[in-house]
């Protein structure tokens, strides 16, 4: 990488700073103004209607969702969109995470399947640490990965976080537990009636 494209790099990763810190510092504002409680749900639904565009992207970039009979495979490709969802939202300078399955469901049949998010470092709650904000902050992850799973395709079974950065943990656990088969079937069609 030359010198040139390492110093745009480093401008591009300052210039998402700069919004989040925008972001942590409008929180703030809407926090003071409306209180806590208006400011989480503002920035819930802003976050998770970008995420179903997000999701929406990355589903018409990868395809229809699979349906080849193997859970796990299907899974693992649908783990990947998650993926790729983070890091189309979230710049990797700006966090550290991944994603797993967990429980790949039943076999062939429909069950459910468990890809859990593991989130070691997030910009966003450093920002909103530095505003001040902290104190009363609800972080919007689980309605990201509802929109995420809506731009998808996905029906979602169960959607929580099982502990949070926020909280003071050491990474935040977030379980999504996706109804399987991934691809809804087709409606079987009935006989057309002559009258």
């Amino acid at each position: 990488m030359s010198a040139d494209e390492v110093n745009q790099r480093a401008q591009t990763v300052e210039a998402y700073r700069l919004w989040w810190q925008h972001d942590a510092h409008w929180y703030q504002g809407v926090a003071s103004r409306f209180g806590q409680q208006a400011a989480n749900e503002i920035n819930a639904e802003a976050l998770r209607k970008v995420a179903v565009h997000v999701g929406q992207r990355v589903g018409r970039r990868s395809g229809p969702l699979p349906d080849s009979g193997d859970n796990g495979k299907d899974l693992e490709e649908l783990r990947r969109r998650y993926d790729e969802c983070g890091d189309r939202m979230f710049p990797r300078e700006l966090r550290n995470a991944s994603t797993e399955v967990e429980d790949q469901g039943e076999g062939g049949g429909g069950g459910e399947g468990l890809i859990v998010l593991t989130l070691r470092r997030n910009f966003a709650i450093t920002m909103v640490r530095m505003a001040g904000s902290l104190e009363g902050y609800r972080c919007p992850c689980t309605d990201i990965h509802a929109g995420w799973s809506e731009g998808l395709g996905v029906t979602l079974t169960e959607n929580q976080a099982e502990s949070c950065l926020r909280d003071g943990d050491k990474a935040c656990r977030l379980l999504m537990r996706v109804a399987t088969p991934l691809a809804p079937s087709a409606p079987a069609s009935s006989p057309a009636t002559e009258g």
